[in-house]
């Protein structure tokens, strides 16, 4: 199921400096959540397992069927959205997991993709920034960062009625979770981006990506709250969209500009849920 990538001068100096210890695992799957018995099999290539469960009290009653497996008692790793590269901090030390779709990705950007990772592995968040557990570490995923906080999200943009618990917006349970996780992604990026960013002489070649992978994502950026405005777009597509800009540092707009902040690296969750019912809430009103 695992084997030890082979890893460019690069990458293992990034992974020395940042990650030490660190294994970086190709998988045989390309897998959305890795199950009990797969994800066990990592214990071959760390000291030790540590899974993590969450309370259900963190979950509206509507969820995704892949989220409430994360968030109970069986070892998982990884959700749908995370990409072709994810890491886990389930492990001692901490993994990083690649993907086989990957076999597909060009090379410079898959080696950037493991790069951040490792990067990631790295960052501590600012204290309360983090709703979910202490704040040692980034989490390893939305959930934990969220914490109690996602039934907040998910009362923002679906607006359940109070009787019935039906959506009153027209958004469901896999919106909410597409907007939680590119809100989660967001702020990830604000702690990586600086460190991505001072590599241009030091690691050339995964800078240039870092920036190609901005450069890709820029056309959009200009018009997108007009696509949202206008129906073009969805306010769930749209944020994922935004947020994917936040770590390659791109010029946002309004109302995504309030992302791309040292208030929403500082103040995590709290933050991200209130931009969500004051975003969500004027879209309302405009439509």
């Amino acid at each position: 199921m695992f084997s030890p990538r082979a890893l460019d001068d690069d990458i293992e100096a990034v992974r020395d400096h940042y990650a030490p210890g660190s294994p970086v695992l190709d998988v045989e799957s390309d897998f959305e959540t890795l199950p009990p018995a797969a994800a066990e099999d990592l214990g071959l290539f760390v000291d030790a397992l540590d899974p993590a469960s969450y309370p259900a009290e963190w979950l509206p009653e509507a969820v995704p069927d892949l989220l409430g497996k994360h968030a109970g008692p069986a070892f998982t790793v990884g959700l749908p959205g995370d990409g072709t590269v994810v890491r886990t901090a389930q492990t001692d030390p901490p993994a990083v997991l690649v993907k086989r779709r990957a076999e597909g990705t060009p090379e410079d950007f898959l080696a950037f993709l493991v790069a951040e990772r490792l990067v990631q592995i790295d960052c501590d968040p600012a204290p309360g920034a983090v709703s979910g557990g202490d704040s040692t570490g980034l989490p390893e995923t939305f959930l934990p960062f969220f914490g109690e906080r996602y039934r907040d999200l998910d009362a923002a943009i679906r607006r359940p009625d109070p009787e019935t618990g039906a959506s009153t917006t027209g958004f469901g349970p896999t919106d909410v979770f597409q907007v939680a996780n590119a809100l989660f992604d967001a702020w990830v990026g604000l702690h990586t981006r600086d460190t991505l960013a001072s590599w241009e002489s030091e690691h050339p070649r995964l800078y240039d990506a870092w920036v190609d992978a901005g450069k890709r994502l820029s056309g959009r950026l200009g018009d997108l709250s007009g696509e949202v405005a206008r129906g073009d777009t969805e306010f769930p597509s749209a944020t994922e969209y935004a947020c994917s800009a936040v770590k390659h540092d791109l010029d946002l707009p309004a109302p995504y500009a309030a992302l791309d902040t040292t208030a929403y690296r500082d103040r995590g969750a709290a933050y991200a849920v209130a931009w969500t019912e004051k975003t969500f809430a004027a879209l309302l009103d405009e439509s």
